[in-house]
């Protein structure tokens, strides 16, 4: 199962680095006067309003299972990516609202070098932030977490696209090339949105894990059901960090109740070992239940 003390942590500490890295690209953007350097800003704050709900969303997944939710609370980190995912696409028409108001209007840069280099720093802390929240999202199955992290590396994306195109604008001395880069920032935001929005309604549809666990629980089930004469009828979907596998067990007819959960609990605490955070369901059956679609046990 998950480190629940540092998930739960890296989540609130998302929030404090959330609202430092807002305030440093609001100060680039002051200082410069970039509407690209604003545009980056104005997605620091969705960053900040997705780190909250993030938090928020840990803490109610890792509560234990109650009356009402038998399975668990895990799909609320889920809801939580989805609605991080509608905010940076809320994010992104902001972005073009003020590419567009560029376009249509002359503005200048102030003192563009010092709001880069100033930018420079927060993209830094940003790219080290989301390194730690994809790494410990992936190893402790943590949807919220990982969604975060990938938001974070998206910013990281467009202020290096936001900084070159800055370069560009100052070196030709085509300020309109400022606005254009914002619309970069916008399209580039827009398209995380939509993975962040679509692997988390994949998580919400119980989809089955993919083709390389699915068949490590296949062998890992036959691997340890000597005993056993038949395995049919495997089904398996993730919810966060947990893992629900179900199957059918077919045992000879005269084999006594204790020698098939002997059978059953040699299997499940296999696959504990083997799959993080199974839970594993299993039906015994009689011989006559054996199916042409079973897989033999040898």
């Amino acid at each position: 199962m998950p480190n629940i003390t540092r998930v739960s942590k890296l989540a609130f500490w998302s929030i404090i680095v959330a609202f430092g890295v807002m305030a440093i690209k609001f100060a680039a953007w002051w200082l410069s006067g970039s509407v690209a350097l604003y545009s980056d800003a104005l997605e620091s704050i969705v960053n900040v309003i997705a780190a909250v709900i993030a938090w928020f969303a840990i803490r109610i997944s890792h509560k234990p299972p109650d009356l009402n939710h038998p399975y668990g609370h895990h799909k609320a980190e889920y809801f939580s990516a989805v609605i991080e995912g509608v905010l940076i696409i809320l994010a992104a028409l902001l972005i073009f609202h003020e590419a567009y108001s560029a376009l249509t209007t002359d503005h200048k840069l102030e003192t563009p070098v010092l709001g880069m280099i100033v930018n420079v720093v927060a993209t830094g802390i940003n790219g080290i932030w989301a390194w730690l929240l994809i790494t410990t999202g992936k190893r402790e199955q943590s949807p919220a977490l990982s969604a975060d992290g990938r938001h974070i590396l998206a910013d990281v994306i467009t202020s290096v696209g936001v900084l070159f195109g800055l370069i560009i604008a100052l070196a030709t001395g085509w300020i309109i090339l400022d606005a254009i880069a914002a619309i970069f920032v916008g399209i580039n935001v827009l398209w995380e949105g939509w993975k962040v929005v679509s692997s988390s309604v994949t998580g919400l549809m119980d989809t089955a894990p993919g083709a390389k666990q699915s068949k490590l629980i296949k062998s890992t089930i036959l691997s340890n059901a000597t005993g056993a004469i038949e395995v049919h009828d495997i089904k398996v979907r993730v919810s966060g960090p947990v893992t629900f596998i179900e199957f059918h067990l077919v045992v000879d007819g005269a084999m006594s109740v204790d020698a098939s959960h002997e059978i059953c609990d040699r299997i499940e605490a296999a696959l504990k070992t083997t799959i993080k955070g199974a839970e594993t369901t299993i039906h015994v059956e009689p011989t006559q239940n054996k199916k042409v679609s079973g897989y033999g046990v040898v």
